[in-house]
């Protein structure tokens, strides 16, 4: 191996490790990368920087972000939290089964894991910790996976990165993402009915009853609401706009609806929407500036070949490769984000699944519900630390307690999907 790669690899595991933001290290053992080799030229590094953020499908990431805030301000998310408390207050648990409903809703508009957490979790935490029917630890930890729901539900944000490294077509991507993504609510869903009925909560939760509005009522307040993913994402499916565009669309419906139907949009509001979503884009951006510099640098080095060699030789099964990567996305999910996840270590993994002959877009759904996961997977999860912002009492070791459960039953999931290929390439293959 040449000795730039070893730098190159050796230098990004000690910046980590002494606490340097992943960005930073991403450009710096890049950097001593391209001093020690020749084929890199330091000439090509402000032209490689550049081009990630070149690219017109990662625009998507930054107005779903955007589209994101702006329901949450313009009252867009109250109106889906209210009708689904409705429709499903009368279940015994059903605080947690409209939890995870209304954010696997909510992130098929938002297409951000941490933006779900946030926006269903100022609104359904404390309904659920109100008359003490939930316990903290337990109310917060349905949050924070629920949030997961957000990227596992398409468009997903982790997708459109995936799309943009491998070639693969978002479109195709997000397709395939619907049942699995519904798969894991489901399984989502099963579990905190479990876990609540073994420990006795929600017993007495009737939250739709307790509503003097009617369900015609209720309905027709939210119908603005339940339109935004349809045209979404039947927009994409109808091949009427791209990802990208369906984010711009997402973005000036919500904040038309907002603003001229709800009324609870104005210029402040929409301007605090915006910036926040604005410091949320411009770190993912400039991660992806860096990691676009550092993937420059592991191809001429040649180390997704030399990964992909070592595979093919070692490992003879697809089936064994799959389990491979499911293990390795698992152990990069409780340390980095999901995004660095994909920018790190997709580009080692998809020449090999294409090598094994595993579709790219089932690799991709692969990818994207076992990263989509690891956002709440213990220690670093970036929904848990969302969620102990819903309250001061909440703890990250009350979290880490909470969620563990929901993760067993995630990989049980993630398996299923995994090896039963129809779950991710019926809807695609009927569309082809």
């Amino acid at each position: 191996m040449d000795i730039a790669a070893i730098v190159l690899v050796v230098s990004l595991v000690v910046f980590m490790a002494i606490g340097i933001p992943i960005t930073f290290s991403l450009g710096m053992s890049s950097i001593f990368a391209i001093l020690l080799s020749k084929p890199l030229q330091l000439s090509l590094t402000a032209t490689k920087i550049f081009a990630g953020a070149d690219s017109f499908p990662i625009l998507a990431v930054i107005y779903f972000m955007i589209a994101g805030d702006l329901m949450l301000q313009g009252g867009l998310t109250k109106r889906l939290v209210a009708l689904f408390r409705k429709v499903l207050g009368w279940l015994p648990g059903s605080m947690v089964v409209i939890s995870f409903v209304t954010c696997a809703f909510f992130g098929a508009i938002s297409g951000s894991a941490l933006a779900t957490t946030a926006a269903i979790g100022n609104v359904m935490y404390p309904e659920m910790t109100k008359d003490d029917e939930y316990p903290v630890p337990f109310a917060a930890s349905v949050q924070a996976v629920g949030g997961t729901l957000g990227t596992m539900i398409p468009p997903s944000l982790p997708l459109i990165l995936y799309g943009c490294l491998s070639g693969t077509s978002v479109s195709s991507l997000f397709i395939a993402t619907i049942i699995p993504g519904l798969l894991m609510m489901l399984v989502y869903i099963l579990t905190g009915l479990l876990l609540a009925h073994r420990s006795g909560y929600g017993k007495n939760d009737h939250s739709g009853t307790a509503d003097d509005k009617s369900l015609w009522e209720v309905f027709r307040e939210a119908f603005w609401a339940l339109l935004s993913p349809i045209i979404i994402l039947g927009g994409i499916y109808g091949g009427i706009f791209t990802a990208t565009e369906a984010a711009i669309v997402a973005c000036v419906y919500s904040l038309l609806i907002g603003v001229f139907v709800y009324k609870e949009l104005d210029l402040r509001t929409a301007g605090k929407a915006i910036l926040s979503a604005a410091r949320s884009s411009a770190s993912v951006m400039f991660l992806c500036c860096c990691a676009t510099l550092f993937g420059y640098c592991m191809t001429v080095l040649g180390l997704p070949q030399m990964v992909t060699g070592a595979m093919t030789q070692i490992i003879h099964s697809p089936v064994i490769f799959l389990l491979g990567a499911n293990l390795s996305y698992l152990l990069c999910g409780m340390f980095v984000d999901a995004t660095t996840a994909i920018l790190l270590v997709c580009p080692l993994l998809y020449p090999a699944a294409a090598a094994f002959g595993v579709d790219l877009v089932r690799f991709g759904v692969i990818t994207g519900i076992n990263l989509s996961m690891g956002i709440v997977t213990p220690p670093f999860g970036g929904c848990m630390f969302v969620a102990t912002g819903l309250d001061k009492r909440i703890t990250l070791e009350g979290l880490y307690k909470g969620v563990l459960p929901y993760c067993l039953a995630g990989m049980v999931g993630i398996l299923l999907i995994t090896f039963v290929e129809p779950l991710s390439m019926f809807l695609v293959n009927i569309m082809r």
